[in-house]
């Protein structure tokens, strides 16, 4: 069983940036694709980036390309999203998965949840 811990959510205004974090453990982080969704009040739960086991390979939602990226330090057992040029829109719970890629779509399988961090970006 594995567990995921979120952090690095807050209080932004328009243009700023923030990273998050995704600590694991309780199982080999390295055999795990990992993600992050998100969910804004009101709207499902949705996809925003992934990262194979190795690193090499990323997807990302067409929404958040060219602003957010995703990395991870298997040493670390952690993965990041480092989120630059935010706009309200994206203002959510940012939900950090571990789980498998699945390639014909560029997402996620999340078997795996944390429990989520709150982004707010202001305009």
């Amino acid at each position: 069983q594995v567990q995921l811990v979120e952090s690095g959510g807050g209080l932004v205004q328009a243009g700023g940036s923030l990273r998050l974090s995704c600590a694991a453990s309780g199982g080999i982080f390295s055999n795990y694709a990992m993600g992050w969704f998100r969910q804004a009040p009101g709207k499902e739960r949705e996809f925003v980036a992934a990262i194979g086991w190795g690193g090499g390979t990323r997807y990302y939602a067409d929404s958040v390309k060219g602003r957010f990226t995703i990395s991870r330090d298997n040493a670390k057992n952690t993965v990041y999203m480092q989120m630059n040029s935010l706009k309200p829109e994206d203002t959510a719970v940012y939900f950090c998965a571990a789980g498998a890629l699945v390639i014909r779509s560029a997402r996620l399988r999340g078997d795996y949840w944390g429990q989520g961090t709150q982004v707010t970006v202001s305009s």
